[in-house]
């Protein structure tokens, strides 16, 4: 048995049947970590003493013939950007280089209760804050398909230890495709839930209310079982859901014919790869294949998407970055002159350039005499966003997209055109605006072996039909 190519099901019954014991299990991908990670960056923490404990008391259960719970013994990565207690979590960046925090991020402790064992902290964009992996703080992900190429941001190193079989599922954020973008460019399955469904407490804030925690796995059932486990109502964070949480994985089998797959026109137009555009065919017509109803539905909105997120999301990253400011905790400067200059030197010291642009471009949005122009005027256009969606699933049970505009690009080369970087993002950041789930898919390969995502996207809390129209179009394909 490759210990190293399990999904989810196949780790928690090894376990179970006694093929193998959890502790073999986390030695097994610690010891591929050792071997492969240095090439691809994936990991910035390991927490062999927290994974090792949790996988004995697993063994324990098995020994006791207790009844196992649904990650027993399961190796999982959880993004830098979830604060785990005891163990250094920085979200990428040097201003939080020491911080080991005292609690956990409630999906860890949710993932954790289930039986799940951490392996550890993985690399990201720091504060999330990317669309290729090389803002972190530490060092780049390279993407496991293709090592001179990006594997996507912020979650690169999610997505990257999931392709390189490093871990069997991941947690990533999605402010603005940071799941599905990574999970496209390493052709891997990527999660991102309803705005709600999901608890953001213990997440490090980027943007509060575009943050979003989702999985990243090999399978849709395995995105399934995570989300299963993940979801629901939490006190400790006041904007997620009281709403029941369904058995996404019973309803997976649910047949799709039927249903109606809605195509964006504005989603298929100028500026998408010609190899991306024929995936993306192929795949709607595998969905019609299916049984689905295929429908043109239009988004008219679409094109003022990405300079609406660029100024609501740096107007709420200018604000929830200002508590770094090297007072309670975190990088402080040494010798000083003043309080203001420890808060200058403190912040430019432990800051990257793109956060720095991002809470420039924020602050000024915010700024007397702008806040109508700019801010204002981006959280109308969120409203039109929002109502597109909801005029077009009137008509529609999914959308369905390509989930970036081109295959994985190299490192270095959009790194010094930060708008070429930004648009990136094109077909991500609306579901975000409009805080629906969509979920990314892979459904073929450029002539140069590099994946290609499609995404589907959803009503509110219906991540149920996402996954079903995504594992039927999986088992099909």
């Amino acid at each position: 048995m490759n210990l190293n190519n399990l999904t989810i099901d196949a780790a928690r019954s090894a376990v179970a049947e006694r093929k193998t014991s959890a502790t073999a299990l986390a030695e097994a991908y610690f010891a591929k970590i050792e071997s492969d990670d240095p090439q691809i960056g994936a990991y910035l923490a390991l927490s062999k003493e927290r994974a090792l404990g949790k996988a004995s008391e697993i063994d324990s259960m098995v020994k006791k013939g207790e009844e196992l719970p649904p990650l027993a013994g399961v190796p999982l990565g959880i993004k830098d950007v979830m604060v785990t207690k005891g163990v250094r979590t920085t979200a990428g960046s040097k201003i939080l280089g020491n911080y080991v925090p005292p609690y956990d991020c409630t999906a860890v402790s949710k993932l954790e209760a289930a039986g799940a064992v951490v392996l550890g902290k993985l690399n990201c964009d720091e504060f999330a804050m990317g669309s290729s992996n090389e803002n972190s703080a530490w060092k780049p992900v390279h993407n496991p398909r293709d090592l001179s190429r990006v594997p996507g941001g912020s979650s690169g190193g999610s997505a990257a230890a999931v392709a390189a079989d490093m871990a069997v599922a991941t947690l990533g954020s999605d402010t603005g495709g940071s799941i599905r973008q990574p999970a496209s460019f390493c052709g891997v399955v990527g999660l991102k839930p309803t705005y709600g469904r999901v608890s953001r407490y213990g997440l490090i804030a980027f943007a509060s209310s575009l943050d979003h925690i989702g999985p990243l796995t090999k399978t849709v059932k395995d995105a399934a079982i995570v989300l299963r486990t993940i979801a629901g109502r939490d006190p400790m964070d006041s904007t997620s859901a009281d709403l029941p949480v369904p058995d996404y994985v019973a309803e997976l089998d649910r047949p799709v014919k039927g249903l109606k797959i809605g195509v964006a026109t504005e989603y298929l137009g100028e500026g998408l790869d010609a190899e991306v555009r024929s995936a993306i065919e192929a795949a709607i017509q595998k969905l019609a294949g299916l049984g689905c109803d295929i429908v043109e539905v239009s988004l008219p909105h679409t094109s003022y998407a990405i300079p609406a997120y660029y100024l609501v999301a740096t107007a709420e990253a200018s604000s929830n970055l200002a508590r770094f400011d090297g007072v309670r905790y975190g990088h402080r400067a040494e010798k000083v002159r003043s309080l203001s200059d420890m808060y200058r030197r403190s912040r430019d010291q432990g800051f990257g350039a793109e956060v720095k642009r991002r809470i420039m471009l924020g602050t000024y949005a915010l700024s007397a005499g702008y806040y109508d122009a700019y801010y204002l005027k981006a959280q109308r256009v969120r409203t039109l966003l929002a109502r597109d969606f909801e005029n077009a699933f009137k008509n529609v049970d999914a959308i369905v997209a390509p989930t970036c505009p081109t295959a994985a690009f190299k490192l270095g080369e959009k790194v010094d055109d930060p708008l070429a970087m930004y648009l990136a993002d094109i077909y991500t950041v609306t579901a975000n605006l409009a805080g629906i789930p969509g979920i990314s898919i892979p459904v073929g390969h450029t002539k140069e072996k590099l994946p290609i995502g499609m995404q589907i996207f959803g009503k509110h809390f219906a991540e149920s039909t996402i996954l079903r129209v995504a594992h039927a179009y999986e088992t099909a394909a």
